[in-house]
């Protein structure tokens, strides 16, 4: 996938590639190779696999309780039976040190993906990441920002991490008004870049989980009063729309990395 727009450049200017990627979930092995021929990488948060919707014996859960319990939670959750999947996973974690033992697989899987970040990267949290952690494995060339601008190209690009308080109950969901202040905090900028997509039913419904995930939105009205040229976002898996325009802004779900191991790219 990609995005360009006219070429304003000087003759014989370079011109500048940004890839974007998001939902990377522990594939490791394409975010290696995610910035191959471009001036950036972007990534929209997400790293950690807690547990694959796809193959429920990937990830951190099925390495603890087996496919079996796997298959039993992906279930009741995709049947929306959230208080019968928070009741199984008490069961699970009878007797052992659940923030010790899911943190030290996080840890282990962030080791894997920081390293394999290229230079630069620019990051921001997804709503199943852990941010405290974050700080311990960027190296020198990944930039992490959250509520914050910074310039790529002579383009303005405005980061915000995190999802908004849901069912699913992930590790950094916070609430609608501290989001909105994030957003806020931005102002005009060329390029909005967030982990989940702004409200709206197209954009927001998954329709493999035949569900609609929470959209923000202080991200729409962002976008209705200072235009980006681009909105920029993952966190829906397979949505009912990958792309749309609201007014000047042309939003763009930029895939799940995940699974397809590809960037979309933007040049200008």
């Amino acid at each position: 996938m990609r995005g360009s727009e006219p070429d304003s450049r000087a003759p014989g200017a370079p011109a500048t590639r940004v890839h974007v990627i998001s939902d990377v979930h522990g594939n490791t092995e394409a975010l290696a190779r995610a910035g191959d021929g471009a001036d950036a990488l972007i990534c929209l948060g997400d790293l950690v696999l807690f547990l694959d919707y796809a193959d429920h014996s990937r990830g951190i859960f099925p390495d603890l309780f087996g496919r079996r319990n796997a298959d039993r939670i992906v279930a009741l959750r995709t049947a929306r039976r959230f208080e019968e999947a928070r009741a199984l996973g008490r069961e699970l974690w009878a007797g052992r040190d659940r923030d010790a033992e899911i943190l030290g697989a996080v840890r282990k899987q962030y080791a894997e993906l920081f390293a394999a970040f290229p230079t630069p990267t620019y990051a921001t949290y997804g709503n199943v990441d852990v941010p405290g952690l974050w700080s311990e494995y960027a190296r020198p060339g990944t930039t992490v920002l959250d509520g914050e601008r910074v310039e790529i190209g002579g383009r303005v690009f405005g980061f915000v991490g995190g999802g908004l308080k849901s069912p699913m109950n992930t590790p950094y969901e916070i609430g609608d008004e501290e989001y909105a202040a994030k957003v806020a905090a931005l102002g005009p900028v060329d390029v909005l870049c967030s982990h989940i997509p702004p409200d709206l039913p197209e954009l927001t419904y998954d329709t493999v989980a035949r569900r609609f995930e929470r959209g923000s939105r202080a991200l729409l009205d962002a976008i209705r009063t200072t235009r980006p040229r681009y909105a920029l976002f993952g966190h829906v898996h397979q949505p009912l729309a990958r792309r749309m325009r609201v007014g000047a802004t042309e939003c763009v779900n930029v895939g799940h990395f995940a699974s397809t191991g590809t960037p979309w790219a933007l040049s200008w």
